[in-house]
């Protein structure tokens, strides 16, 4: 590390420990004087969130009810250095990073960077990653590799959904919620307590969510506008207390949803794409719509599916299974089994164009010109069906031996996974230029005789992508952490192994004469951790942590040769202090990281004739250093101060680019940057909870969250347009006044009434960008503008 980012980390680090009045909200108090103690999984077993030498954002249930978060994407505002953003066409799909490290290609053969698990179920792709979370007891952010325990694809870290367990006791709730854009929701719970004197209870819980679009498209009605949803979601879980040492727990997720992908607006053009498609309306079509500004009402065209449907709207489903048995011998074993099947589908119509019905002129060969004027599109498609399926089993023993606590057992993984796309473009050129495209000369030639004056001439392509593949993964692992008690327990040092085996399979259907392609591959990994903690009083606790991670190899699918590349693997070092003062009224944790990256694999995108494609490549080496900030204060009773700060500073030190002019490799780390990273994000808030009324307490919270300038693509020399589909800096402002604990009579009901309003300054949020450089242009999508609404809660 330079003296000068050493010097720029020190004084970050000093700031964070000069501003103990900054917090992070997710921790509600448990009463309104200390702060809630928070129980984290974060190394398999259950300890406290200060104990852990990880560092951990850890929302509690209640501080996700109260914000009513309904999926995962939203805990990124509270969350330092952490950017989940959705994919433009899908439902589902999320690129997640966690200090830089993640996955943005969301095919169904590509593997995350950052581990999405649910009840302990790996959920292996990002294009499930966004699902409903009905009914959750908390969520886990692990920041850093998370390789010894959690595997493959953790090499960023890790994101543990964990549901609510059910209660002793029968109790229902029921929630309600109304909103801008005509959205509304429903979540019923029914608690059943131990059923019928057995030893088994359950939680049943049922969510919908609906509502309209915030972008009126004119051509559809406004449950098919862009941004509209109808979702419906169920969450079972049991649990059963066999015996004293032997316990059994079902979870079943299953989720349905229907909706119209966000309006992606063109944002960037080249001139001569720019002319082409703005001629459309003088030959009888519609206007081209192209503008950088945040668009309330627009056009977006539909596509036929595969069934022959005209359509605008995209769709999926996921279920999931999972049983854990568990057994516990004594203090010093437990035995745990967790055996888990999920699936998941989605048909997407892309709506990638941001306009509707264009005209122009294009070769047809079967006019005596060699042109007509026929219906043109800067990208549109139906990506159907996309299909994956995954079994895992894990088996699981920990347990205590004297000063020893140790974690060990074996995984196993199987996935299938298919998609095909339907795509539908339109490649502008001049007329000369149709030799370019595989025109013979004298084609190209005739059109220009038989049109003059004809500048710029459209090609329509419509080529179809299909691949699939297996994977097919085995691994052991273990961990151990020493406390000696000869040091009262002071003292902790863990090391840890996991030894994995992956096997790869992929498919490519090209279309003939280019013949398709089949390919397999076998990679192995020996993943370790190690790491020492010392608490100097039973508050503050200093750790050091040096971990490696692996991301798996494999194929590119969205070429048509065999672009096989290798595994993606980080060494990390991360050192931290967690820390409480005043009787628990304040917590303060900070943590300094840096990650060296190995055989970073690189996604470099392109468009042309084949449609959106890529190269996947092991670009070369790369360092990320950065430092982490969160707390919490309660400086008098009632009153919560938040807030968090995350600093990224990542840097190619090697960037391999096979230059097209030259067909030579050459350096460009110099210009590349990393994607999908702001260097700074931040967030504060203000919660006070008033005296009690008597009938009912009030409390009010205010919260800012903030996130620099994000880049999508690392090098502008092949994404031309990177910089108009940059996000830039952007905030967001949100209040929120909740009534509780009003009574309902006699009978022990309650209920719960908030109010609420989001990106109350109503900034323009740019959320997503794809440059489609090789077809001339860029474009985006906002995130939702301003926003109110109310929820109402009952509990039985």
């Amino acid at each position: 590390m330079s003296k000068k980012k050493t010097t720029q980390l020190l004084l970050l680090s000093t700031v964070s420990l000069l501003t103990p009045f900054m917090a992070h909200a997710q921790e509600a108090t448990a009463n309104k004087g200390q702060l809630e103690e928070i129980v984290v999984t974060a190394r398999r077993t259950a300890e406290a969130l200060q104990d852990t030498p990880v560092s951990i954002t850890a929302f509690s249930q209640n501080f996700l009810d109260r914000q009513n978060i309904q999926q995962v994407d939203k805990i990124a505002q509270f969350t330092p250095n952490l950017v989940i953003s959705r994919q433009p066409s899908s439902l589902t799909a999320a690129s997640i990073l966690i200090r830089g490290v993640g996955q943005t290609e969301p095919s169904a053969v590509a593997e995350p960077g950052v581990g999405m698990y649910l009840d302990g179920v790996y959920i292996a792709r990002t294009g499930g990653a966004i699902l409903d979370l009905v009914d959750l007891e908390r969520v886990e952010v692990l920041r850093g590799p998370q390789g010894t325990l959690f595997g493959r694809n953790t090499i960023g870290g890790a994101v543990q959904l964990v549901s609510r367990k059910p209660t002793d006791e029968f109790g229902l709730e029921q929630k309600l919620g109304y909103g801008s854009f005509d959205s509304w929701y429903t979540k019923t719970t029914i608690n059943t307590g131990f059923i019928g004197g057995s030893p088994f209870k359950a939680t049943l819980s049922y969510l919908h969510r609906q509502k309209d679009g915030w972008v009126d498209n004119a051509q559809t009605p406004d449950r098919l506008d862009p941004n509209a949803l109808n979702s419906d979601a169920i969450w079972i879980r049991v649990h059963g207390d066999i015996s004293d040492n032997f316990k059994v727990d079902y979870s079943f997720d299953w989720n349905d949803r229907k909706g119209v992908p966000p309006y992606f607006q063109l944002v960037g053009a080249s001139q001569a794409v720019a002319t082409y498609f703005g001629r459309s309306e003088s030959l009888g079509g519609d206007p081209l719509i192209f503008t950088r500004k945040r668009l309330r009402n627009g056009l977006q065209e539909g596509f036929t599916d595969r069934n022959g449907n005209y359509r605008w709207d995209s769709r999926a489903k996921a279920q999931g299974h999972s049983l854990t048995l568990e057994y516990e011998a004594g203090d010093f074993l437990t035995l745990k089994s967790i055996s888990a099947y999920r699936k998941f589908s989605q048909d997407t119509i892309l709506g990638l164009s941001g306009n509707g019905d264009l005209l122009g002129v294009v070769f047809d060969g079967t006019s005596p010109t060699l042109t007509s004027v026929q219906r043109v599109t800067t990208y549109q498609g139906n990506n159907a069906p996309q299909k994956q399926s995954q079994y895992s089993q894990e088996f699981q023993a920990t347990g205590q031996v004297g000063d020893i606590n140790y974690v060990g057992g074996a995984y196993y993984f199987h996935e299938k996974a298919r998609e095909f796309n339907r795509q539908f473009l339109t490649l502008v050129t001049t007329p000369a230029g149709l030799a370019n495209l595989g025109f013979p000369t004298a084609v190209a030639d005739a059109v220009i005789a038989l049109n003059p004056g004809l500048d710029l001439i459209g090609v329509n392509a419509f080529p179809p992508a299909s691949f699939g593949g297996t994977a097919e993964s085995y691994a052991i692992f273990g961990q151990v952490s020493w406390r000696p008690s000869a040091l009262d327990g002071k003292l902790e040092l863990t090391g840890g192994l996991r030894y994995t085996l992956d096997y790869k399979t992929i498919f490519i259907d090209n279309t003939p004469p280019t013949p398709n392609v089949t390919g397999h591959q076998d990679f192995t990994n020996l993943s370790w951790l190690t790491s020492v903690n010392y608490k100097f009083t039973d508050d503050i606790m200093v750790y050091g942590r040096v971990s490696t991670g692996y991301k798996g190899g494999g194929f590119n699918p969205r070429t048509s040769s065999k672009n096989g590349f290798d595994p993606e693997k980080v060494l990390a070092y991360e050192a931290g202090i967690k820390a409480e003062w005043f009787d628990r009224r304040l917590r303060t944790n900070l943590s300094l990281y840096r990650t060296n990256y190995k055989d970073r694999q690189i996604n470099q995108f392109a468009s042309g004739s084949g449609g959106a494609t890529s190269i996947i490549l092991n670009a070369g080496k790369a360092v990320v250093q950065g430092v982490e900030f969160e707390g919490t204060a309660v400086p008098v009773d009632g009153l919560t101060f938040s807030g968090s700060f995350g600093y990224t500073d990542a840097k190619f030190k090697r960037f391999d680019f096979r230059d097209p002019a030259t067909n030579t490799v050459i350096d460009v780390a110099d210009e590349a940057r990393f994607s999908n990273i702001p260097k700074w994000n931040w967030s504060v808030a203000g919660q006070y909870d008033f005296p009690s009324f008597g009938f009912g307490e009030l409390s009010a919270r205010v919260d800012y969250s903030y996130r620099t300038k994000m880049y999508f693509f690392p090098l502008d020399r092949v994404n031309t347009f990177n910089e108009d589909v940059a996000s830039p800096g952007q905030g967001t402002l949100n209040g929120r006044l909740t009534l509780s604990e009003i009574a309902l009579g006699g009978s022990g009901a309650k209920m719960e009434v908030a109010v609420y309003g989001e990106n109350l300054l109503d900034n323009d949020k740019l959320a997503y960008g794809i440059d489609f450089g090789g077809l001339g242009f860029g474009g985006a999508y906002f995130a939702e503008p301003r926003k109110f609404g109310v929820d109402v809660k009952f509990n039985y």
